[in-house]
C-alpha cells in the first residue's frame, strides 16, 4: 500500500495512511523529522512549539507553578494543578510529574529550577523559548489546552511530533502536518547549512511509515 522509497506530497501521504488498517485502538498520528544539523552544536539546538489548527485529539493536564493574580488566572482558564512553594516541594520530594506540560512564572522559576533532576529528563522543565515562563498564565493555559505542542531535536538530530489520531477526518491531519512542518522550518537555526530537512514521514502508532516529499514548502525553507 506504500512505497519505501517514493516521496508523497502531504495530501497523498494523509490519504495513504488512512487506507492502512485500523488498530483495536485510537493510534496517534506522528511526523519524524531527521536533520541536517549538528546536534553537538549548542547553537544548531532546534526547539520551538507550535499551534495544531486542530488540537491533539488528546488531554493536556497543565500544571502552573505560580502565586497571588497569576495562580487565579491559571485556574480560571483551566490549568489542572496550580501552586507554587507546595508544589515544588511535591515534586521534590515525591517525584511527582503526573502531567503533560509545566507553565512558570518568572518569579516562580526561582524554586522552580531547584527540579531540574526532576522535570528535565521528562521534557518539563518549563522554558522562556517555548512560552511556558511567561507573566501571562491564562493564554499559556489556554494555547497549550488547545493544541500547542512543543518540538525539541534530540541527541541524534532528530524531531518527533504527535499531531493527531488516525480518527481525525483527512484535512484536518493535513493542516496539522503542515502547521508543523512551517513551525520546525521556521525553528532553524541561523548556523544551520545546506538541506536542513533531510527527510519527514508520517506514520500512526501501529503503521509503517509514509515519506513526504518537501518540496512545496521549499520557500519557507529559503
Amino acid at each position: 500500500m506504500v512505497d519505501p522509497k517514493k516521496e508523497y506530497k502531504l495530501g497523498e501521504a494523509v490519504a495513504v495512511l488512512a487506507q492502512f488498517p485500523r488498530a483495536k485502538f485510537d493510534e496517534s498520528v506522528d511526523l519524524a523529522f531527521r536533520l541536517g544539523v549538528d546536534p553537538k552544536q549548542s547553537d544548531q539546538m532546534v526547539r520551538g512549539t507550535v499551534a495544531l489548527p486542530h488540537g491533539t485529539g488528546k488531554t493536556v493536564r497543565v500544571v502552573v507553578f505560580a502565586k497571588g493574580p497569576a495562580a487565579e488566572a491559571a485556574k480560571a482558564a483551566g490549568a489542572d494543578v496550580v501552586g507554587f512553594e507546595e508544589l515544588v516541594k511535591k515534586c521534590q520530594t515525591e517525584g511527582w510529574v503526573d502531567f503533560d506540560v509545566a507553565i512558570a512564572t518568572p518569579e516562580a522559576m526561582q524554586e522552580v529550577r531547584k527540579l531540574g533532576k526532576v522535570l528535565g529528563p521528562k521534557g518539563l522543565m518549563p522554558n522562556p523559548k517555548t512560552g511556558t515562563v511567561t507573566d501571562d498564565t491564562a493564554r499559556a493555559v489556554k494555547e497549550v489546552k488547545a493544541g500547542r505542542v512543543e518540538f525539541k531535536m534530540d541527541k541524534a538530530g532528530n524531531v518527533h511530533v504527535a499531531l493527531g489520531k488516525v480518527s481525525f477526518p483527512a484535512q484536518q491531519l493535513e493542516e496539522n502536518a503542515r502547521a508543523v512542518i512551517q513551525g520546525l522550518l521556521h525553528a532553524r537555526p541561523a548556523t544551520a547549512k545546506g538541506r536542513f530537512i533531510e527527510t519527514a514521514t508520517l506514520s500512526a502508532t501501529m503503521s509503517p511509515g509514509v515519506r513526504i516529499d518537501l518540496r512545496e514548502f521549499q520557500s519557507v525553507a529559503a
